[in-house]
């Protein structure tokens, strides 16, 4: 099992405060990587107990990845403390809008895609960048799709979400390309349907999903942490600009 170990390591994971972010982290610290989280909103408990269970470092750092000074600063910040190491990075950090297409203003789409689609590109970009200053030999991005970019999600309304989630799906292999030469794989996660903080607003459509989904259930972050760990570690050492869907077979169904 030693090539699931993270000991030695350093992981970064954008939206780590809560939800499928914080599972990240914790899978990250579980396996033995030392992890800092970046997020607009302070973490709970949860993620400050990480370090004294596991005997990892952790640190947060409070970072719009929306904003480009933000998310420099947040490097910035990040790479001093750490020395400059970094290993894995997990770009988690996404927002939704439950509005109708007709509905959808130009502002809101903006906002989305800020996020979703910005953020994630320049804060995997950032990374590489110092993955290949610190000459890391285990260099692993872990880009957070969706099963919403690849189809309509019933009874809900985010088409905008759904071309967000798209993008960042298309983009995995293009720069999974462009990073091989410099020993760092590039791939994503495609969770289903997760009872999250963006998700519990919503009881009727977590329930009517349900019946959706082969194994019976709504995911919880927890059943993303197998996926993570394996992209992660050494375990997929020879994986690189591919999809992993975490759905509970919804798409197969």
């Amino acid at each position: 099992m030693s090539i699931f170990s993270l000991k030695g390591r350093t992981a970064l994971v954008t939206g780590g405060a809560r939800g499928c972010g914080l599972a990240f982290a914790q899978s990250c610290a579980e396996a033995g990587a030392d992890v800092a989280i970046f997020d607009v909103i302070e973490p709970d408990d949860t993620f400050q107990a990480l370090s004294e269970k596991y005997g990892v470092r952790t640190a947060y750092y409070e970072v719009d990845v929306s904003s480009e000074q933000s998310l420099q600063k947040g490097f910035d910040r990040f790479k001093s403390d750490f020395s400059n190491a970094l290993d894995i990075c997990i770009p988690c950090a996404g927002i939704n809008r439950h509005l109708s297409f007709l509905e959808f203003s130009y502002q809101d789409h903006h906002d989305l895609l800020s996020v979703n689609v910005l953020g994630s590109y320049f804060t995997a970009q950032l990374a590489a960048r110092q993955m290949i200053a610190n000459g890391t030999r285990h260099g692993s991005i872990i880009l957070v799709a969706s099963i919403a970019g690849q189809r309509a999600i019933r009874s809900q309304l985010c088409s905008a979400y759904c071309g967000s989630k798209g993008a960042v799906k298309a983009t995995c292999p293009a720069i999974a390309q462009e990073l091989a030469p410099h020993g760092i794989r590039v791939n994503s996660i495609s969770p289903g349907y997760v009872r999250t903080e963006m998700t519990a607003g919503f009881p009727q459509l977590l329930e009517s999903w349900k019946g959706e989904i082969m194994l019976g259930r709504v995911a919880e972050p927890d059943d993303l942490r197998g996926a993570c760990m394996f992209l992660a570690s050494d375990a997929s050492v020879y994986m690189t600009g591919q999809d992993i869907i975490v759905d509970g077979g919804v798409t197969r169904w």
